[in-house]
């Protein structure tokens, strides 16, 4: 496959946001800085650690707008006050209605207004996509968006979409969820015909349920490069640049994922500092474990697009530290500068969907 590392998709650390492989905007007289609504009391760990994570983000490229209440110490960047707050349990749709002047709503509306290029929120999910599809809302012929996030594979990045937007999907949005994770991979990882697979329970494309039956019926007939199903034991393994499947089980994938190199990880330091012998060959294998450690460390990615739509959206974590809201914020600046809802958009209506658009019905359209 012809995945870069991840190093030249994310930056190295928070203090380095804007790092390797992704290319400063342009500042100065005449010229200008991708600016990045954020959302100041979104996350578990708010305000302060997405205000710490902006300001490590604050480069000659890429300046962060904080939107959140009167006082917030703002570390000298710009705040928007804003006088209410949507919180990780309410329910999504009723609060971004009954809230619209929450840090959530506000900040995601920055972009349809055009007071900012992208949006980044560690905040409600839920409430994240209800803004979104309210205020910015889907590019014409997306049936649904998708959560597109970068998973840390042995090969390097590759992408897997939909990882939560969508706990019901129909074969029709997995194949644009293919086409949307194709754009990803090209535009932010740099991968050239980017490989598809669908997320199932066997390699045959004779196994499965029935949505993943469909989807790779639709797939193989598409314009991507779809090579087949993959199982869930292979996609660390890289077995593709883009794995496609729907938002539960997505999702699901993504947890045990992160849960897994987590304890994994966890678990050797634990064993490495149990003894003198441990803790001496601790000494001899630092620099090859800090590598590891850093190359699936989720947070060195911050989060992932919500694609589909009008604008860039990037959903981090919600208990992102400061350095994973750093790398959210540069992730987002990456996209605009590449223009990924550009690319999509011409995707779409160069007729990639046309095949697939009659068998949706009149209410999805």
């Amino acid at each position: 496959m012809g995945n870069t590392g991840p190093e030249s998709a994310v930056p190295r650390t928070a203090s380095g946001a804007g790092g390797a492989g992704l290319r400063p905007a342009k500042a100065g007289a005449g010229q200008w800085r991708v600016r990045v609504a954020v959302d100041a009391v979104g996350g578990d760990r708010a305000p302060d650690e997405i205000v710490a994570g902006a300001a490590a983000a604050a480069t000659s490229g890429i300046a962060p707008v904080l939107y959140g209440p009167r006082g917030l110490d703002s570390l000298g960047l710009d705040l928007v006050e804003t006088s209410e707050t949507i919180e990780m349990e309410e329910p999504p749709v009723e609060a971004v209605r009954g809230k619209p002047d929450s840090s959530l709503v506000r900040s995601v509306r920055a972009v349809t207004d055009g007071d900012a290029d992208a949006v980044v929120s560690a905040g409600n999910t839920g409430a994240i996509l209800a803004a979104s599809l309210l205020h910015i809302r889907r590019l014409p012929g997306v049936h649904r968006p998708g959560i597109a996030v970068v998973i840390p594979t042995r090969r390097g990045p590759s992408v897997l979409i939909d990882a939560g937007a969508n706990a019901d999907a129909r074969p029709e949005h997995l194949l644009q969820f293919g086409h949307m994770g194709s754009v990803f991979a090209e535009e932010i990882l740099g991968v050239a015909e980017p490989e598809v697979r669908l997320l199932s329970i066997g390699e045959e494309d004779v196994k499965g349920n029935q949505l993943t039956l469909e989807a790779n019926a639709l797939l193989r007939g598409s314009s991507l490069r779809f090579t087949g199903n993959t199982e869930g034991r292979f996609v660390l393994e890289g077995d593709a640049d883009v794995v496609v499947t729907d938002g539960f089980t997505g999702n699901v994938a993504l947890k045990a994922l992160e849960g897994t190199i987590r304890s994994v990880l966890e678990s050797l330091r634990g064993e490495l500092d149990s003894s003198l012998r441990g803790r001496l060959g601790a000494l001899l294998i630092r620099p090859g474990a800090r590598r590891v450690r850093r190359r699936l460390d989720p947070e060195m990615y911050g989060g992932g697009y919500l694609l589909g739509l009008r604008g860039l959206v990037v959903i981090a974590h919600g208990s992102s530290s400061r350095v994973a809201i750093a790398n959210a914020i540069a992730l987002a600046a990456r996209g605009v500068e590449h223009r990924v809802i550009e690319r999509l958009e011409e995707r779409l209506s160069a007729g990639v969907l046309a095949s697939s658009r009659s068998t949706i019905p009149t209410a999805e359209r």
